[in-house]
């Protein structure tokens, strides 16, 4: 992979975008590797968890690459909106917890791919944003849907149409972002989450993922089966008898993930 580097500590795996004179912005190159990334995670059963950040000190993703969108037809703007979805549906069905250490600017599909991951943490100097409409266009990785459902429709609508930036702390007031940490302390604290959540049962962490995003958009009946159902199925579980077993014994539990 050229435009992203996949790094390993321990069973944390770390993603770069590494176009840091681009500012990291997303071209069709940098989607495809973002998604053999992922599916290399995927791919290995020791992986607990997925940090996603971007190289260099200025930005995240600070959007799509215009100079290469810029003469779509309708037809080339269909599939790399399509490309670029795929990675939120990667990221929301990969079986571990994703993490995005917003670094700098996370302007248009940097902004999408942050909203695709579970936890979002921004560094003091990190700036959101959906601007797409100063360029006439919409977000096209889901901006639109995801940030309706961090922060509810009407400043989701607020965002959208105005295309403004906020700053890391205004992102935190509207429900975007988890904490703002000071730049040298943001991937620490992100692996550090990252390590805690890799100490857990892993299957069970992976049913919770699945059952909190299918339940969120569910009618609270059929959520709550859900919960149920995963409840119940972890029982079959060698994990949940380490579990138990250990907290019985008061030792700390050594899971495998089956």
């Amino acid at each position: 992979m050229e435009l992203i580097n996949l790094e390993w500590d321990g069973a944390i795996a770390v993603l770069t975008i590494n176009r840091p004179k681009a500012l990291n912005a997303l071209n069709a190159q940098a989607i495809a590797e973002i998604l053999e990334a992922i599916s290399q995670v995927a791919s290995k059963p020791e992986a607990r968890a997925l940090i996603m950040t971007g190289g260099g000190e200025k930005a995240f993703v600070a959007g799509a690459d215009i100079a290469e969108m810029a003469a779509y037809s309708p037809e080339q703007a269909l599939a790399f909106a399509t490309a670029g979805h795929k990675v939120g549906e990667a990221l929301a069905s990969l079986g571990v917890p994703t993490i995005a250490a917003v670094n700098g600017f996370a302007l248009g599909g940097g902004c999408e791919l942050a909203m695709a991951c579970d936890l979002i943490y921004a560094s003091e100097k990190a700036k959101f944003g959906l601007p797409e409409v100063t360029l006439a266009v919409i977000p096209g990785f889901g901006g639109t849907q995801r940030l309706t459902r961090l922060v509810g429709r009407a400043r989701a609508k607020e965002l959208v149409f105005t295309g403004d930036m906020i700053d890391a702390a205004k992102a935190k007031e509207y429900g975007l972002v988890l904490d703002v940490l000071a730049p040298d302390k943001l991937l620490a604290h992100c692996k550090e989450v990252a390590g805690r959540i890799a100490r857990r049962g892993p299957v069970a962490i992976a049913q919770a993922k699945r059952v909190i995003d299918q339940g969120a958009d569910a009618m609270l009946s059929d959520a709550n089966a859900l919960e149920r159902q995963a409840f119940a199925q972890l029982f079959a579980t060698t994990d949940q008898r380490e579990g138990m077993k250990a907290f019985l014994e008061k030792r700390p539990p050594i899971f495998t993930g089956k």
